[in-house]
């Protein structure tokens, strides 16, 4: 077997577009020096600091919080904090604290330099001799032996930040693997000289790089704005092309008081998220470059912006925007569509998550956010990066190369072919977008040809793979064939990936495999599970005795309208609202008694979680205290009550730990103190999409206009049943 590709080519129009908006992108590498530079910069979560751990033995004192180290929100290099070190060393006692890197996804740790910086502060001063004592690990468990801090500073004076340069060749390896300094994963700090004086340091801006750091100043950002919404101020400003920038430094005046720096961001992102708490507030702002030595720019002229109540209405559009931006800005340049995350590997773009990313971009278009214009020259640049992009049998894989429009196996050798729920997720997005970009104008009806062509060459057929033919299959390998044998069979999130088959106009599949595929019939599997929790009923369960991750009840329902028409099991409007509901019943009961979960905080879905590890968190069965609010706010058009209420707590109540430019992050565990540093392109699209259904149903009726899926529903046997729509939108009322 061969990888089919498409044989295009360029067109002049297209070609032209593509300079256009390479000219106007972001730098491709958004997240250059924080991935491969930045070992610590400072902590989302408040009072500890996650990735650590201390140990102590009497006599010897060190200050932990559960057996963490403190954060340090007074004095700090990298806004707004930085970690706090308390010791006091005693004859027959020891202290240990050890740092870990943060291991977000796709995160490569392979250090780009060869010496350690970091930054350290005292409020008495300490003198070198009684500074502690420094050891390394890396990612493979090699581990150095310790060096003195003495070794490579002089004494640390009062109330001043000393930059202390730590050679990683200056360490001798201890362990039977030699220890690799590329892959410095964990610093530990231990008891020094036994003076039995009490010490403070503060640590910050801890990085690894070249023994070369520049000391002239960078260049200057520009055009700096300021936007004020409830509780927070939205930043932006125009990025210098200069990769000596290691940071932006945003200084902030309230009520005309001297500026302070206030927080950071890293090059190649061009906002920040300033959460003040109060809705009564005039701030001013400037932002600087830096260089990682601390060279700095000029600021930008000052921008001002009030805070101020919102309706309900307003707080709905502010998330639907924010979550928007993620597809917008973040995008990769040369493809325009959504990376895997950010931070993350630049490169790395995800199939389905730019599906969700064009649904979101009808939204914003809708609303205002961008012009029509705009979503329209994106999209083009989208569909002719799509036209050229690897292929098989017309599915695209899982993730490409930006840059390249080449397969990127990720998830291991097997993987280096089609993905055919990634395919059917990115196609409900462009068969929308066909949809919504209907204007009789030369932009939009070569964007209507794109998206027909692109469509019109999946070959889902292909996809049955066994020789009954009953069924789909979710990858095929041009090498490997269906090694991968992962029948497509629900409940699960792949209901869409059948709907697309049975209704593709040139590669269709018999609409019986809805039974005996998506639904399982004759397999002697069960589908249809019936299960009542907290009172309320599920018509279709999951397998395992829980109502299953809430991803289930979205991403197959983005564009797809479940309302009005059922199949003999259920009315799956109805059964995704009680889903929701049992979701937030769950946080209310709380059976593993894990902090801030209730009523005003629930949605368990799959995320990456404390342990930096994907997980389908489900009720009952796989719950840690970790929370997605994608969960609760994409089930906006089913709850909107409970959904709402989530949404003014988490904004409210916890914004200073979750919400950040792309609006909430991925996840969070109050119970382990714990917030997600990423943003995930599965992840904040649904917000945006989801809300504006509960609103208008704007995404539901434009994806249900395309005329292949009428005509699917009609081929499958659906049967009317119109009691789950609600006159003036979703209810949260069971039946």
């Amino acid at each position: 077997m061969k990888l089919q590709k498409n044989h295009l080519f360029h067109r002049a129009t297209q070609a032209a577009l593509i300079l256009t908006l390479l000219a106007a992108a972001q730098p491709s590498l958004a997240d250059q020096h924080y991935s491969q530079e930045v070992f610590f910069e400072n902590s989302l979560s408040v009072a500890s600091y996650p990735y650590s751990r201390g140990t102590v033995s009497a006599p010897s004192k060190l200050k932990l919080l559960d057996d963490k180290l403190p954060v340090e929100t007074a004095e700090y290099i990298s806004g707004p904090n930085a970690l706090e070190l308390q010791w006091q060393s005693m004859a027959n006692g020891s202290w240990d604290a050890q740092l870990d890197v943060y291991q977000w996804r796709n995160r490569e740790i392979n250090w780009a330099g060869n010496t350690l910086f970091l930054w350290l502060w005292s409020e008495e001063g300490v003198t070198a001799s009684d500074l502690p004592r420094m050891a390394l690990i890396d990612l493979d468990r090699g581990h150095t032996a310790q060096q003195p801090l003495s070794a490579f500073t002089t004494d640390i004076k009062p109330k001043h930040w000393t930059r202390i340069r730590i050679p990683l060749a200056n360490f001798t390896s201890t362990s039977l693997k030699p220890f690799a300094g590329n892959r410095l994963s964990g610093i530990v700090i231990a008891q020094g000289t036994p003076d039995a004086k009490p010490h403070t340091l503060y640590i910050d801006d801890i990085r690894i790089e070249s023994d070369h750091p520049l000391q002239q100043a960078p260049k200057p950002p520009t055009a700096l704005q300021a936007r004020g919404y409830e509780r927070h101020v939205d930043l932006h400003w125009s990025s210098p092309d200069d990769p000596t920038i290691a940071q932006y430094v945003i200084y902030r005046s309230l009520n005309g008081v001297p500026y302070k720096a206030v927080g950071v961001q890293r090059y190649g992102v061009d906002r920040y998220s300033d959460y003040l708490g109060d809705p009564h507030t005039t701030a001013s702002y400037k932002v600087s470059s830096r260089t990682s030595a601390m060279a700095e720019s000029l600021t930008t002229d000052a921008a001002t912006a009030t805070t101020h109540p919102m309706t309900d209405d307003e707080l709905l559009s502010m998330v639907e925007e924010a979550s928007f931006r993620y597809y917008w800005d973040a995008a990769e340049p040369v493809s325009g569509m959504a990376r895997e995350s950010q931070p993350g590997a630049d490169d790395v773009i995800a199939l389905g998550a730019s599906g969700f990313g064009v649904m979101a971009m009808v939204v914003a278009v809708d609303r205002g956010f961008i012009t029509r214009e705009q979503g329209v020259d994106r999209m083009l640049q989208i569909t002719s990066f799509l036209e050229r992009a690897d292929r098989y049998h017309g599915a695209w894989p899982h993730f490409l190369s930006g840059s390249t429009g080449h397969t990127i196996a990720v998830f291991g050798i097997y993987d280096d072919g089609a993905d055919l729920v990634e395919t059917s997720f990115l196609m409900q997005g462009l068969l929308t977008a066909r949809q919504y970009f209907n204007h009789d104008n030369p932009k939009e009806r070569e964007l209507h040809d794109n998206i027909t062509a692109l469509w019109r060459g999946v070959e889902w057929d292909w996809f049955r793979a066994t020789p009954k033919r009953d069924a789909l299959y979710w990858h095929w390998s041009p090498d490997y064939g269906f090694h991968i044998a992962n029948r497509l069979q629900g409940w699960n999130e792949v209901m869409i990936t059948y709907m697309l088959a049975i209704a593709s106009p040139t590669h269709p599949v018999p609409a019986s495999l809805y039974s005996t595929g998506y639904t399982r019939e004759g397999t002697g599997e069960p589908y249809g599970i019936k299960h009542t929790y907290f009172g309320i009923p599920l018509e279709q369960g999951y397998v395992e005795e829980s109502p299953g991750p809430l991803f289930f009840t979205e991403y197959s329902y983005l564009g797809y309208d479940p309302r009005g028409m059922r199949d003999k099991y259920t009315n799956y409007f109805r059964n995704n609202r009680n889903e929701a509901l049992v979701s937030q019943a769950y946080s209310v009961a709380n059976p593993g008694h894990f902090k801030g979960y209730g009523a005003n905080s629930w949605g368990l879905t799959a995320v990456d979680g404390p342990n930096d590890r994907y997980h389908e968190y489900k009720p009952f069965v796989t719950d840690d205290g970790t929370i997605a609010p994608t969960g609760a706010i994409a089930a906006y058009a089913y709850t909107p009550e409970a959904s709402l209420a989530a949404l003014k707590h988490w904004y409210r109540d916890l914004g200073a730990q979750l919400w950040d430019i792309y609006g909430f992050r991925d996840s969070f565990n109050e119970q382990e103190n714990w917030y997600s540093g990423i943003a995930m392109g599965l992840n904040q699209a649904p917000q945006t999409v989801m809300i504006e259904n509960g609103r208008t149903g704007l995404v539901w009726h434009t994806f249900m206009s395309n005329p292949e899926i009428r005509l699917m529903q009609k081929a499958i046997g659906l049967t009317q049943d119109f009691d789950t729509i609600p006159k003036n939108g979703p209810s949260d009322k069971t039946p």
